[in-house]
């Protein structure tokens, strides 16, 4: 192999002229007087209606990329080399007026939060008809414009709808609008940073299935960022791979999936739970140590530091990049034996699960919440039904995966478990035995210390004015009771159960990595012994090489202490690498609870098998999709009969679906399910992959 140029690929995919070209950019920042350079000659090409994948850990630079192209950097931000074109156009050296020119029917760009980009005091339909009248339609018509790009973004009701304002819409159909205004100006580039983070399966998979169709249908080239490299691997036909802001790795995304030949990306990869891997066959593979700051001045590879495979050439001058096939370049040295990167972690190790006779830790029964709704003047309105009638249990030293679509009640579900919420009367809610009061102030001690929560945003959940070492002492006083020598024994003990150091003690939550406040959440919630710990979404919005790490350590934890886990997310992987059983909640109800395999490996619920079906796989042996018809149902007018029926494709004829609700009953040992269709037909079914 040969060292190259990185920036001599095939002009625009085919021979016609890329839509992006990127040529060795430099991106600096201005810190304290300083400039620290974010990234380092960084050169890549999107051709025309090409899908191009940017992957790498927080901090590698992906988005600073974007917003170079779209010079939407901050003040203290600027691209001090290189060169950019876009359609043909400079937008470095562009005016004002050419540049808004630009970013209004060029180029546009999808964020991450959906809320964050819409106005909150301007109406949906509004928002998208400004991008048709700023094209220089008149108002009128700029309005049926944006009626019709919301039907064929695939928004039912499209106009009732435009009415709306961005608080009444789902993270879904936010997004979608974000799409629509995205792609109304018909852009050559558009540019999706992390748009699907923070939706269900079934969400993102539509989103994702949208963006394919509009991609071609408008001949649009997509600059696609993620963390969620099956999500590239389903978008893109090619991928770069951003490290400390170089680009170490680039080629076709099947390819640099199915054979990486640089180290980190063998290290992302071997980060994500695949092919069914759980928890009690081994630990997932880390990334050992951490990003460089920007600015770092590393007089050899970038990632030689964390680099299993580095020698001293690595250390001493950076790698070209080698020239692997005729689209593919890697920046290593050692890029033929990259894929025997050494495990980072120790060698598979087993890890107990729950004991064979094991007591129920919390018992649920008959578990239902019930919000009222207001009218608009204030009146009495209709009733929310955000959980009915729901039977659970959870054991000591397992973990429970809860699983369902955002308004499934998951969180309602611990928030009334956690005594945060009531449940309505006549619910039982017992934690070894013993009933647990309905508003946490009115627990003991005792159930104080047994029940602690880690959230999904270490951000909100950690007081920014504290120390480290204040944030987990806190409960080891107020709630164990410790003090003094004891204090300081059991602090020591917990930093070090979760892979802290001492100096991180004397740190704020501002200095600390979000794996690093995410470890900080985790022994605050173990300091007080507990016996459950509730993780809402946990590892959501972490990178695969820090939620591998999260992962590794719940699980040793779980199997240190044997306590009990009830695991709510939306990533089907992660719950089944974790999780000894699992619960698949709809509009409130249990449709389906059992062992982990079980529910995973089918026959499944249609409602679980819908959820499956969705989730993209980096070995592209997933099924074709099963897609769920319109939106679900208002949880304040529930439908009769199955609540799924509405949304079922495998609805029987005769009826029942519609009017009679089934039973949550055992269908084989340990594992019951809600629905008309005896397991044999449904199993007969999935396999055959067909509707009823």
């Amino acid at each position: 192999m040969t060292a190259t140029d990185a920036s001599a690929t095939p002009a625009g995919r085919g021979g016609a002229e890329p839509t992006l070209s990127v040529g060795h950019m430099d991106v600096v920042y201005k810190v304290r007087g300083r400039d620290r350079l974010a990234l380092r000659d960084v050169s890549f090409e999107v051709g025309r209606r090409e899908s191009y994948g940017l992957v790498g850990e927080s901090g590698s630079g992906k988005s600073t990329v974007a917003l170079a192209l779209t010079r939407y950097l901050p003040r203290n931000g600027r691209v001090s080399a290189g060169t950019v074109s876009i359609n043909g156009a400079d937008p470095l050296a562009m005016s004002g007026t050419d540049l808004r020119h630009l970013r209004a029917r060029t180029v546009s760009m999808v964020y991450q939060e959906p809320g964050k980009a819409l106005n909150p005091s301007i109406r949906v339909g509004r928002q998208v008809a400004e991008v048709y009248e700023v094209a220089g339609l008149h108002r009128a018509e700029a309005a049926e414009r944006a009626e019709a790009m919301l039907r064929k973004v695939q928004i039912a009701d499209p106009g009732r709808v435009m009415g709306r304002y961005a608080h009444q819409l789902s993270g879904g159909m936010a997004q979608r609008v974000v799409i629509a205004m995205a792609l109304a100006a018909e852009p050559a580039l558009l540019i999706l940073d992390e748009p699907t983070t923070a939706l269900d399966a079934t969400v993102e998979a539509e989103v994702l299935d949208l963006v394919s169709a509009l991609r071609a249908e408008f001949d649009t080239s997509v600059l696609f960022i993620s963390h969620n490299l099956a999500v590239i691997a389903k978008m893109c036909d090619r991928v770069g791979v951003l490290y400390a802001g170089e680009l170490v790795e680039e080629g076709p995304a099947r390819e640099v999936f199915e054979d990486p030949r640089h180290p980190y990306t063998v290290g992302l990869l071997r980060c994500i739970p695949r092919r069914g891997q759980r928890k009690d066959h081994g630990r997932l593979d880390t990334i050992p140590g951490f990003l460089p700051p920007a600015g770092h001045t590393l007089s050899g590879c970038v990632f030689a530091p964390r680099c299993l495979l580095a020698e001293d050439r690595c250390r001493e001058a950076p790698p070209p990049s080698y020239q692997i096939a005729a689209a593919r370049t890697s920046r290593c040295y050692r890029h033929d034996v990259a894929p025997s990167l050494p495990r980072a972690t120790p060698e598979d190790k087993p890890l107990p699960g729950p004991p064979a006779s094991a007591e129920t830790l919390v018992q649920l029964a008959g578990l239902s919440k019930t919000f009222g709704a207001r009218g608009s003047r204030g009146s009495r309105g209709e009733q929310v039904h955000a959980l009915t009638g729901v039977d659970l249990e959870l054991e000591r030293g397992e973990t429970l995966g809860l699983v369902g679509e955002s308004g499934s009640g998951k969180t309602t579900l611990a928030w009334v478990l956690l005594g945060l919420l009531p449940p309505d009367p006549g619910a039982t809610v017992e934690l070894a035995g013993q009933p647990l009061a309905a508003d946490v102030r009115r627990r003991p001690r005792s159930q104080l210390r047994a029940l602690q929560i880690v959230f999904q945003n270490p951000d909100s959940a950690l007081n920014r004015r504290h120390t480290v070492r204040r944030l987990i002492s806190r409960p080891l006083a107020r709630l164990a009771g410790l003090s003094g020598e004891r204090l300081r024994a059991r602090l020591a003990e917990l930093i070090t159960s979760v892979r802290l150091e001492d100096r991180h003690l004397a740190m704020r939550p501002n200095q600390l990595s979000g794996g690093l406040k995410q470890r900080v959440a985790i022994a605050r919630a173990f300091g007080s012994g507990p016996a459950v710990v509730v993780c809402d979404e946990p590892t959501s919005a972490l990178d695969v090489s820090v939620q591998a790490a999260i992962l590794n350590l719940l699980a040793d934890l779980q199997a240190d202490e044997q306590v009990s886990y009830l695991f709510i997310s939306h990533d089907l992987g992660v719950v089944r690498y974790l999780s000894d059983r699992i619960a698949v909640l709809y509009l409130g109800k249990v449709m389906e609870v059992g062992p982990a395999e079980r529910v995973f490996s089918g026959p499944h619920h249609p409602y679980t098998e819908a959820l499956l079906s969705a989730v993209p796989s980096l070995d592209g042996q997933r099924a074709d999709r099963i897609k769920l018809s319109g939106e679900i149902p208002s949880a304040t007018n529930l439908p009769t009969g199955c609540v799924f029926h509405t949304r079922c494709p495998r609805r029987l004829p005769s009826g029942i679906c519609e009017s009679e609700e089934p039973p949550l009953r055992e269908v084989e040992p340990g594992h019951r399910m809600s629905c008309h269709i005896p397991l044999d037909e449904l199993q007969n079914l999935q396999r055959a992959g067909q509707p009823t």
